[in-house]
């Protein structure tokens, strides 16, 4: 396994739109387990293929205590969304920014897992706005763009201050 690097908003490369795995094969496996590794050292407990520069329809999640049930989901999307729930966010490519954003509070998902097999998961509270806020990142979208463009502003000259300050 390796650890692969973060990219970081605003990077343009976050706004590609990931394209459909084809076939759940050895390579996308290993994908899943890199990522994986790169987001338990991270830590956070969501990481999406495109914020390491791989724009395939691939997410890790693991919302667990003990960081032990690893979710890795293959194409997902959300067939049916109800509720509403407004929880502050964070993301691994927006380090140190987190903020207020409203997501559905109850999900249902289907997607191929790592062993390439359908499932179909309903997931609530944190482990919907996870997969929530991961399909974004797929479909191009960093969930600061939820917030206002002055709250934007605001975070892409902090992190342009703080990259200067780091390099």
């Amino acid at each position: 396994m390796a650890l692969l690097p973060i990219l970081r908003y605003p990077d343009p490369r976050l706004h590609k739109v990931a394209a459909p795995v084809a076939e759940v094969d050895d390579t996308i496996r290993q994908l899943i387990d890199d990522m994986a590794e790169t987001m338990y050292e991270a830590p956070g407990i969501g990481l999406a293929a495109t914020q390491v520069d791989v724009h395939k329809r691939v997410v890790v999640i693991d919302v667990s205590e003990e960081r032990n049930e690893l979710l890795a989901l293959v194409n997902p999307r959300i067939v049916a969304r109800s509720g509403e729930q407004v929880c502050e966010e964070g993301c691994l490519s927006v380090p140190g920014v987190y903020d207020k954003v409203s997501r559905a509070e109850h999900v249902t998902v289907e997607a191929l897992g790592r062993d390439g097999e359908p499932l179909r998961l309903e997931a609530d509270d944190l482990l919907a706005v996870c997969i929530q806020h991961e399909i974004d990142h797929l479909d191009g979208k960093v969930f600061v763009e939820y917030l206002s463009l002055l709250k934007q502003n605001r975070i892409k000259t902090k992190l342009a201050k703080k990259a200067r300050i780091t390099a």
